[in-house]
């Protein structure tokens, strides 16, 4: 039998942090979890529409314990805020469920300065980790899953001399750069983890092709591009349910046979049950991770450190 929903074990006194919980995967993740009874708190930039999905969740499960707080990855200050407030309302974190994302949009810089692709898919998930450090390395068996994509075998190694495409932006290059920015960062927060010898886990996970908002948004802020509407038709057409995208990053973040360093993904690349991945080692990945804590610590001014982080 094929992982499912069904097989999330008893969630009931745990505490799960998911970006982007108001729509596509991170509705359906934030609905499972609470669902089995997990204290789930929503970080997400649209509140309105996260009031919405809250409201959505408690149609099924009129007893979920869910939690909204304000967070816009695009912003560093609102990434402080939010990682101030929670870690402040929360002394153990069980779960982090960086989710959140934008895909192949038009050239745009964040408030920041950053190319916004890299900015909220990595950069503002970089700083939200590391300021959660504290809570979730004082839980036991707390894992971080970091959500990738298999546009991330497209993309190339952070470039500390221009890593936000200065001249060289394409809505394509910056995805793929940024989610192999995530794909890194599951990695190399798995080695800082087993380096400082602390009991969290560090996951992977990526949805395959999903027919969720993100292609339409894909199309609306490029300016309806031909490779942005193309991929928003193979969503809508051949992609899967939201709930089914969602299975893989749920059974990371909840299998209890998964371990860190893991990566979960659909079986046949792009669709199918949710499967352990193999992660191919590419060539220089050692490096590609050097430069990426380089630039991260660089551009946000946070570094991840876990060691202190374990002591607080």
């Amino acid at each position: 039998m094929f992982w499912n929903a069904s097989q999330i074990p008893d969630q009931r006194g745990r505490t799960a942090v998911v970006t982007g919980a108001n729509g596509g995967l991170g509705l359906e993740t934030a609905r499972q979890l609470a669902a089995k009874g997990a204290h789930v708190v929503m970080a997400v930039r649209n509140q309105d529409k996260a009031a919405a999905a809250m409201e959505d969740i408690r149609t099924a499960a009129p007893g979920a314990s869910l939690e909204l707080v304000s967070l816009d990855l695009s912003a560093q200050a609102s990434v402080h805020a939010a990682g101030e407030k929670i870690l402040g309302s929360h002394k153990r974190i069980d779960l982090l469920i960086n989710n959140a994302g934008v895909m192949a949009t038009g050239e745009a810089k964040t408030v920041d300065g950053f190319e916004m692709q890299f900015g909220v898919d990595h950069l503002g998930h970089w700083t939200l980790t590391s300021l959660l450090l504290p809570s979730l390395l004082r839980t036991p068996g707390a894992r971080v899953v970091t959500v990738t994509s298999t546009a991330h075998h497209m993309g190339r190694a952070v470039d500390p001399a221009n890593p936000h495409l200065e001249g060289r932006y394409g809505p394509w290059r910056a995805y793929g750069q940024a989610k192999l920015a995530n794909f890194h960062f599951g990695l190399g927060l798995q080695r800082e983890f087993e380096r400082a010898g602390v009991g969290a886990a560090s996951l992977l996970a990526h949805p395959g092709l999903s027919n969720t908002n993100l292609q339409a948004v894909s199309v609306r802020e490029s300016g309806g591009g031909l490779t942005q509407r193309f991929s928003h038709w193979a969503a809508v057409h051949t992609g899967m349910s939201a709930p089914d995208g969602a299975l893989p990053q749920l059974r990371a973040a909840t299998d209890p046979a998964a371990n860190g360093g893991d990566f979960y993904g659909p079986m046949f690349v792009n669709n199918g049950p949710p499967v352990r991945k193999p992660i191919f080692r590419r060539i220089g990945m050692n490096s590609a991770i050097a430069k990426l804590w380089e630039v991260s610590e660089r551009e946000t001014g946070v570094p991840i450190d876990v060691s202190t982080a374990a002591s607080s």
